[in-house]
């Protein structure tokens, strides 16, 4: 089993930085990917960016690039995510899964956080 827990979100202004972790723990997470996705008032739950942790392999949203970057820590077993020139449009809860793949689909990530709320003002 995977326990993940974020933190990191709050409230910033249009062209603001923010950046989120998720500490993972638990004996496999080495043999996880985490993921990144958020989920916007009456929108479905889309993949902002994925990290397998066996290699550091990545996948960013087109919505995302060059805008926010996942990296990892191994010695803390934390996954961040740094959120920069963010949008009112990047407003979300932002959630960190774990899952056997690298993939974008949350429905393959097994292990879910509580989520943090990011809120871009204008």
């Amino acid at each position: 089993q995977v326990q993940l827990v974020e933190s990191g979100g709050g409230v910033v202004q249009t062209g603001g930085s923010l950046r989120l972790s998720c500490a993972a723990s638990g004996r496999t997470v080495s043999r996880h990917s985490i993921g990144w996705f958020r989920q916007a008032p009456g929108k479905g739950r889309e993949s902002v960016a994925v990290i397998r942790w066996s290699d550091g392999n990545t996948y960013h949203a087109d919505s995302v690039k060059g805008r926010f970057a996942i990296s990892k820590d191994n010695a803390a077993t934390t996954v961040y995510l740094q959120m920069n020139n963010l949008k009112p449009e990047d407003t979300a809860i932002y959630y960190c899964a774990a899952g056997g793949y690298l993939s974008v689909i949350p429905s393959q990530f097994t292990y879910w956080g509580q989520g943090t709320q990011v809120t871009v003002s204008s």
